[in-house]
């Protein structure tokens, strides 16, 4: 992935040609497709900063696409609960995997298709919009040619269980996503995921799916909010991530959600974010994509050094100006990625102590730690050096 071109004519203050690494991400990029739970709320709550966050991305001319794998509510429901939580959205900014599912279910049937839809009132008016005919009965006369299956708190065993029938007899199946896990302000719940996984073990057989990490999803936002440069905005490396590389768009982890430092550093190619920031106040800054820091002058640049050998990484700062203890956490990804790609992961992590606890406060494992410093001798090259890398 490559950090997309700015609009057509776009310079710096000074006249120069426009230069990615000084401006923010919120300039970088015309759209923000941006998942909701765990990015910017969690159930009833808002996500720390996120209100104050986003209002700075709309001023500086950043537009928004709310994205969304849940598909139990309709635009203007989660219109009005982000305006609830200091969040003003309009419908037309909303993209469920509701949207993506209907519009699969479509292309796949037609209009005038018979759907059986287990979900709530966001994928039946979804299903509905597009021309499809709501079927409420697996044993309706003529028979449902389709289910469309999503999440609604209101589900009964009764609506998986006719789903199953309508299945196993043959019918077409669209699920809106498969996440298995719905992160609330109480912890995580079972997702749709689950729910999916309950019809496909009566039914033995498995559905197309439309929600993150498959394209429809993200295609139906990029189509909706005719975003011309787009960052993906998550917190997940399995959906939202994993999405933003399917459609090869850059994307943005924030660390408010389901995955961590430690899931980052163990990323395979196809879940790994081009940006990485604590919270979707990184959408303010400048930032370096984090292939990127694997190299000498980026490691310069921001304050921090790797040097690799076999399985182990020495971090260290770089200049005695400040720097951004994150930039020490994306240095680290970077090297992890290298020694995976090479096939030689990093198990151990040289630090000072006081960096070590900074670390360890960012959510870096303290198992990378070892107890005892880590040898000073044998080969120690600089990752943008490191052969094994493929620098």
């Amino acid at each position: 992935m490559t950090v997309a071109p700015p609009p057509a004519g776009t310079v710096d203050d000074d006249g120069s040609p426009w230069h990615a690494e000084g401006a923010s991400l919120s300039t970088r990029y015309d759209v923000a497709l941006l998942d909701l739970d765990g990015v910017v709320y969690r159930g009833a709550d808002p996500v720390a900063g996120a209100p104050e966050a986003l209002a700075a991305a709309r001023a500086a001319g950043m537009r928004m696409a709310f994205v969304t794998n849940n598909a139990s509510r309709t635009p203007q429901q989660i219109v009005a609960h982000l305006g609830e939580l200091g969040v003003p959205a309009q419908p037309d900014e909303v993209v469920t995997s509701a949207h993506a599912a209907a519009t699969l279910a479509v292309e796949r049937l037609g209009p005038g298709g018979r759907v059986f839809v287990v979900g709530g009132d966001g994928l039946r008016d979804a299903v509905a919009g597009v021309g499809l005919v709501l079927v409420e009965r697996y044993d309706a006369v003529p028979a449902p040619q389709m289910v469309v299956q999503g999440f609604s708190p209101d589900l009964r065993y009764e609506d998986l269980a006719q789903a199953a029938l309508v299945v196993a007899a043959g019918a077409d199946w669209v699920a809106t996503n498969a996440d298995a896990t719905l992160p609330t302000s109480r912890g995580l719940q079972p997702g749709n995921g689950t729910l999916v996984a309950a019809v496909a073990a009566a039914a033995g057989r498995q559905p197309v799916v439309a929600g993150k990490p498959e394209r429809a999803l993200v295609d139906e936002a990029v189509r909706r909010s005719g975003a011309q440069h787009p960052l993906m905005v998550g917190d997940r490396l399995d959906t939202d991530i994993a999405g933003a590389v399917r459609a090869e768009l850059d994307s943005l982890l924030v660390l408010t959600g389901v995955s961590t430092v430690a899931d980052l550093l163990a990323a395979a190619p196809a879940a790994r974010p081009t940006y990485v920031g604590a919270s979707l106040a990184a959408l303010g800054a400048a930032q370096t994509p984090i292939a990127d820091f694997g190299t000498l002058p980026t490691q310069r640049r921001t304050g921090w050094q790797a040097e690799t050998w076999p399985g182990s990484l020495r971090l260290t700062r770089t200049g005695a100006g400040p720097a951004d203890p994150l930039d020490a956490v994306r240095t680290l990804i970077a090297a992890a990625w290298a020694g995976l790609d090479a096939g030689e992961p990093v198990t151990r992590v040289a630090v000072d102590p006081a960096l070590e606890a900074s670390l360890l406060a960012a959510g870096v494992p303290g198992e990378l730690f070892p107890a005892t410093p880590a040898p000073d001798a044998g080969p120690s090259t600089t990752l943008a050096g490191d052969a094994r890398a493929g620098r």
